[in-house]
């Protein structure tokens, strides 16, 4: 198919599906790349990667390109090779849950949309978790749960975040990249990230990731706090059992726990995110 530019005789359905294929390795893409790639002349690529793109079944990043959009790449955490393997977006209502309910505090799952952090969250109380939506996102950088993301992710999504720019939400957001970068690698060490008073200036908030099959990172989970020194140790030791537990589930191993090292000291991680 590639290189042949001709429509003559394809559906609609045909060339849709010729261009979703072309991300079937998690891959991004220029308008170019996909037209060659699907066998369309560049004004029909251009004229369908619009359209998935406004379903949101397509993403475009900040350079141009595309990539699977949010839709696509919950689809794509299900193991077809076994049979009622779980999804992130089956067991992410369960686990935070079960999250809120034991340590009587929101919990929120997020997976990264483009440079956001889509999620869902449980509040204290009876009702149940929200659900997946294109409302609800909030940015990477001010949230425990971004940064658990994008310190597992590539070195190219944490400088698109950086270059986009680090918003101060308030007084105590970390703006300066040397800072973020730092907080970061905090998080690649220990697999704890922490956040104070950085998206709302009341609350702290620790997140830990949860890996996929190969180790990439596919989401993160991330309880709030009133106070990082009196409350984080009692919490994280739920949170890492949540993680690993759901990291396995997806993974679809019963294998040994990923390693954690000890947890640090809650004015360790807050000196390695703000100084």
């Amino acid at each position: 198919m590639a290189g042949n530019s001709t429509e003559s005789g394809r559906s609609v359905t045909s060339k849709i599906t010729s261009i979703l294929l072309t991300f079937t390795e998690g891959s991004e893409h220029s308008l170019t790349e996909i037209a060659r790639l699907a066998g369309l002349p560049i004004s029909t690529a251009h004229r369908l990667t619009s359209e998935l793109a406004s379903w949101r079944l397509l993403e475009r990043t900040d350079d141009g390109h595309y990539r699977a959009g949010l839709p696509l790449r919950m689809i794509g955490t299900q193991d077809t090779e076994r049979p009622g393997h779980p999804t992130i977006a089956e067991r992410a209502p369960c686990i935070i849950e079960d999250l809120s309910a034991a340590t009587r505090s929101r919990v929120r799952l997020g997976v990264l949309s483009e440079l956001e952090v889509a999620y869902i969250e449980k509040v204290p109380g009876p009702r149940p978790a929200s659900t997946f939506s294109s409302a609800a996102t909030v940015p990477a950088h001010p949230t425990a749960m971004g940064r658990a993301l994008l310190a597992f992710s590539s070195a190219r999504m944490v400088e698109m975040t950086i270059i986009r720019g680090l918003r101060a939400y308030t007084p105590h957001t970390v703006t300066s990249p040397d800072r973020f970068r730092r907080a970061l690698g905090v998080t690649r060490l220990t697999r704890v990230a922490v956040t104070r008073w950085e998206l709302e200036s009341e609350l702290c908030w620790v997140g830990m990731p949860v890996f996929g099959r190969g180790g990439e990172v596919l989401a993160a989970i991330e309880i709030s706090v009133q106070d990082l020194q009196r409350d984080m140790h009692a919490v994280i030791g739920t949170l890492a059992i949540a993680t690993r537990s759901l990291t396995r589930e997806l993974a679809g191993r019963p294998g040994p726990d990923l390693p954690v090292q000890a947890c640090p000291e809650p004015e360790d991680l807050h000196l390695a995110a703000t100084t």
